[in-house]
């Protein structure tokens, strides 16, 4: 009986770190960051290209495996064909690239006002290693009492 106590214990102890829970929060504003992403893409990027592009859809750029004539891709999923969605592959490549640059962007503005934020503590001089023998002014180790120049004590 102990021993099931010890590993709920432990497991408790593992579940509260700091570490697991920032990446559970990690994990959930990753899931809706996703969701602006694909927002983004969907319904800003994605128009432009087809725009520029002459009204083309990517989700539409495909290659039938089988047999037949297929004006889209759910036609021929329809029909029961299969089909190399290439289109489909391209807009999801775009998808990443666009996310991996807001999350480039996003870091960097982050680190930026870091940065700025942080206060910089000017550097303090190291201390002193020598000093300076009152009688003859030679330069002398730090704990010195005796000058090896002049042979007089020094405090």
């Amino acid at each position: 009986m102990a021993k099931g106590k010890g590993f709920i214990a432990e497991f408790k102890k593992f579940i509260m770190r700091g570490n697991v829970i920032d990446l559970a929060v990690g994990v959930i504003i990753g899931g809706a960051f996703q969701k602006i992403v694909n927002s983004l893409v969907n319904d800003v990027v994605m128009p432009l290209i087809s725009l520029i592009t002459g009204g083309v859809d990517f989700n539409n750029w495909f290659l039938v495996l089988g047999e037949g004539d297929f004006a889209t891709a759910a036609d021929a999923k329809a029909a029961g064909v299969a089909t190399l969605n290439y289109g489909t592959f391209i807009g999801t490549a775009l998808d990443f690239l666009i996310m991996a640059f807001v999350i480039f962007v996003f870091i960097k503005i982050i680190n930026t006002v870091s940065d700025k934020l942080k206060k910089e503590k000017p550097e303090e001089p190291a201390a002193p290693t020598t000093k300076v023998c009152p009688y003859c002014k030679s330069e002398i180790d730090i704990a010195a009492t005796k000058c090896p120049h002049c042979t007089s004590e020094v405090e």
